[in-house]
């Protein structure tokens, strides 16, 4: 398949003011994409069992990058070019920028639209997997996007999706209402008169943390995008299960857990964590979300909700069953090994560098380290759990493996 550019929809619409932001303020902003190098195979095992633990991995499939900005659409279709990538953007800079880096880097197997989330159908395609990250929350209605994106999954298909969080980002929201007041816009005049602005504020400001460790705002277009974005909500934990459920969706897993777990991190040594694990999940989700008060933002893998397909990651995995015994275990790609100044007892620390809590550490014995140290993705579940039959759950709710479990009997439920 060829790198081609169609424009699809918006005929003679006037252009949606999101649609005018992002065309004058390209986002992420346009750069050369670095070293981007297909996955090897087990990292593509571990991101296909992440969301299907008893699918088998495809040949091919088709994905689609749903307001793919300026380089996420062929960031895709190198990592895995055996896929079928379509992307999607309202945004003509987007799109030109994405051609020109699909080009460079002699990208095949993407398809570009220039094409509102609403209009999707007119492609006239449903697709294995739908990623739609950063946009839901910049439409007008977000209920009617996510909706729509609903309609081209395919069968057992599934969503990947971010939105903002809004107690991490109080800052962000806070200094969005002062340039407001302010009348403060996008020119390049107002943005440096903001940046001169922002040096001088005060460094307890809930914004300090992200100005000083956030990379979008070293970037004149990524600070536009985050302080002077038009259109700009954020879903707390209830908000975002309310509006998987009013758009047709089904909650199936996080897509990295353990900040969301009352097991997982400092919370699990406090008395509250035994109270907060007698909750529903979703009571869970949310207490955690208080607790910890610094997410940025939620990314959850999400199913059609026709109650066809009940297979999602939302199920419980026992590990001790006896139809888990041909279940294969992949360490995330992320996944590091610590063994220095580890605690009397351990022998090493294990973590998931994607996490931004630095809390989410598991600590492994030496047999658990032994154990660890075997998975490799061929190594069964009954070949594991002798030792230590707890520690792979432990592992799983860390984010520090996935299950391939096509070839078992299926998970408990």
């Amino acid at each position: 398949m060829t790198t081609t550019l169609r424009s699809t929809g918006l005929g003679g619409a006037a252009p949606d003011e999101i649609e005018r932001f992002y065309d004058e303020h390209a986002y992420p902003p346009p750069t050369v994409l670095g070293s981007v190098a297909p996955r090897p195979p087990l990292h593509r095992r571990a991101a296909h069992h992440l969301i299907w633990p008893r699918r088998p991995m495809p040949e091919r499939r088709r994905l689609l990058v749903a307001g793919c900005g300026t380089s996420q659409a062929v960031r895709h279709a190198l990592l895995d070019p055996d896929a079928e990538v379509v992307a999607i953007d309202i945004s003509t800079t987007a799109i030109d920028e994405s051609r020109r880096l699909a080009e460079e880097r002699g990208v095949r197997n993407l398809t570009l639209h220039r094409l509102a989330i609403e209009d999707v159908a007119d492609l006239g395609a449903d697709f294995d997997q739908i990623v739609c990250t950063g946009v839901i929350h910049h439409l007008k209605d977000p209920e009617f996007g996510l909706r729509a994106l609903r309609k081209v999954l395919a069968p057992d298909g599934a969503i990947t999706l971010m939105v903002y969080a809004p107690y991490g980002r109080a800052g962000v929201y806070l200094i969005q209402e002062y340039c407001r007041r302010l009348g403060v816009g996008t020119s390049s005049e107002d943005i440096a008169d903001l940046v001169a602005t922002l040096r001088e504020i005060p460094r307890e400001h809930p914004i300090g943390r992200l100005l000083r460790t956030t990379r979008d705002f070293s970037d004149d277009d990524a600070l536009a995008d985050a302080l002077l974005n038009p259109r700009d909500r954020a879903y707390s934990v209830p908000q975002l299960l309310g509006l998987l459920a009013d758009a047709g969706l089904r909650f199936g897993r996080w897509v990295r857990q353990a900040p969301y777990l009352p097991d997982c991190g400092s919370i699990s040594e406090t008395p509250h964590s035994r109270r907060i694990a007698d909750l529903p999940p979703a009571e869970q989700y949310a207490a955690l979300e208080l607790f910890r008060g610094t997410m940025l933002r939620h990314a959850v893998i999400a199913f059609a909700d026709d109650g066809q397909h009940p297979d999602t990651t939302a199920a419980e995995i026992d590990v001790t069953s006896a139809g888990a015994a041909e279940w294969q275990p992949i360490r995330m790609p992320t996944a590091r090994i610590i063994t220095e100044r580890i605690p009397p007892g351990f022998s090493a620390a294990l973590l998931n560098d994607a996490h931004t809590d630095p809390d989410l550490v598991l600590f492994a014995r030496p047999e658990e380290l032994a154990m660890f140290d075997r998975i490799d993705g061929r190594t069964s579940v009954a070949d594991l759990r002798a030792g230590a039959p707890d520690f792979l759950r432990r592992l799983i709710r860390h984010d520090l493996i996935v299950l391939d479990a096509s070839a078992g009997k299926g998970m408990t439920q």
